[in-house]
């Protein structure tokens, strides 16, 4: 699964599986999810193991693949924007604290340089 000599996600490996043997690819991604979902810490894996779950269900689901992937994406943009998602449970924080997450940034002018003629200077 890594890369050359990256230790990364090694792109044209899955690509090249998926178009040559499906089902090993298919095969392949399972045990690459599984080995990701034991590797995280015991307090999450029953969470990590039903976010795949309902994954999975809507995979399953979809007509192709396309359908598959836009559905995943509205999931995850769901779970960011949607009425129970990180970004309004950090507004619920925020309005518990009574302080923002993050604090206002000071906005500097910025000014432009005036040429002496010199390079380097100004």
């Amino acid at each position: 699964m890594d890369s050359k000599g990256g230790g990364g996600f090694d792109f044209e490996y899955w690509r090249r599986l998926a178009a040559e043997d499906p089902a090993a690819f298919e095969s392949a991604r399972a045990s690459a999810v599984t080995a990701l979902i034991e590797a995280a810490p015991p307090e999450r894996q029953a969470r990590l193991q039903g976010i795949q779950w309902r994954i999975d269900r809507l995979r399953e689901r979809a007509p192709n693949p396309m359908a598959a992937c836009l559905r995943l994406s509205r999931m995850m943009w769901d779970s960011l924007l949607g009425p129970n998602g990180l970004f309004a449970t950090l507004k619920r924080l925020e309005r518990i604290d009574g302080r923002s997450a993050q604090p206002p940034a000071k906005v500097l002018p910025l000014r432009r340089r005036h040429s002496t003629g010199r390079r380097g200077r100004s």
